[in-house]
């Protein structure tokens, strides 16, 4: 770690704790919602799996007949006022994974840089019992009744320095002012979830599927524009599949001539890629769906206690 960013990190954990503070003592305003506001976000920056959580949650949370609406930033969009998505929006302009969710749970979903916007655009236009946030844990302008931090168990926190000498937007010690703090892996101790896929679809015609085990012992395209590509990669070789690597940046806008490699080898990739390529006119391109598999004890408690919030809300109790 340079020396030149350590004055600047104890800056910005300074500059932080301020900010939480004005916002929790009033000095500076926010809003809160008519109805449950749970953020899932988490204290790093880049990806931690938020986004796999708050699919696993909505469909659980639907499975109780509840109606249940996400809002997120939509990074990589171009949209500026709240726009609704749903699975086939242009992922250029609402970002890929609000297209995701949105195509994962059929649920009504709102990009918006301003989450205040986004509740309140969400709200207005659908009947909503609880508001799922993805990502948005510093976002203290709008007021949350439930935070779940996600931690990447086998990256945790870095070298548990703040931006800029490292990966922390707070302080390892703000985990313990959260609800729930849920680790993402397959290597992790603690409660959390693993995210598990075993069918791959194909790009141009999603009725055909295969087995990951039908790509054992062959050689297969492996591209990934996701925080943590060797995840993926991992995933495909533990089923005996070689993978030749093609990693692009998170979010990254690719073309399809980037992803024709000129052989017949298929093309396997990230659901959060595919949304980027529909419409692409290669055959053989194939993505792979996961699902975060919380852990029961974990999972129940979780649904518990949104459902504690909805029922409070209801009877004006909160």
């Amino acid at each position: 770690m340079s020396l030149v960013f350590w004055p600047l990190s104890l800056l910005f954990r300074l500059l932080a704790f301020i900010r939480r503070f004005a916002f929790k003592f009033e000095i500076l305003s926010s809003w809160r919602s008519p109805v449950p506001v749970v953020v899932v976000g988490n204290i790093t920056v880049g990806g931690a799996g938020k986004t796999p959580l708050v699919i696993a949650l909505c469909e659980l949370l639907k499975d109780k007949g509840f109606n249940i609406g996400v809002v997120t930033r939509g990074y990589g969009g171009t949209a500026d006022a709240p726009v609704i998505v749903n699975g086939n929006t242009d992922p250029a302009l609402a970002g890929d994974e609000p297209v995701l969710i949105a195509k994962r749970t059929g649920s009504p979903i709102v990009v918006s840089r301003n989450r205040v916007a986004a509740v309140q655009h969400l709200i207005a236009n659908h009947s909503i019992d609880c508001v799922l946030c993805d990502d948005g844990l510093q976002h203290y302008a709008l007021k949350r009744d439930l935070e779940i931090a996600v931690v990447d168990a086998a990256y945790r926190f870095g070298n548990r320095f703040c931006l800029p000498a490292g990966p922390l937007r707070e302080p390892v010690s703000r985990l313990a002012t959260v609800d729930f703090s849920v680790f993402s892996g397959s290597d992790r101790t603690e409660a959390g979830y693993s995210l598990v896929g075993s069918q791959l679809v194909n790009i141009s015609d999603e009725s055909v599927t295969r087995t990951l085990e039908s790509f054992a012992g062959k050689s297969v395209h492996a591209v990934a524009g996701i925080a943590s590509p060797a995840n993926f990669y991992n995933y495909l070789r533990s089923f005996g599949i070689d993978t030749k690597e093609h990693t692009f940046g998170d979010h990254a806008e690719f073309s399809q001539a980037e992803i024709d490699f000129g052989d017949d080898l298929p093309v396997v990739m990230t659901e959060k890629d595919m949304v980027r390529c529909r419409g692409f006119d290669l055959k053989n391109i194939w993505y792979l769906p996961v699902s975060a598999c919380l852990d029961r004890a974990l999972a129940d408690e979780i649904i518990s206690a949104i459902e504690e919030l909805i029922a409070k809300r209801k009877n004006n109790v909160i």
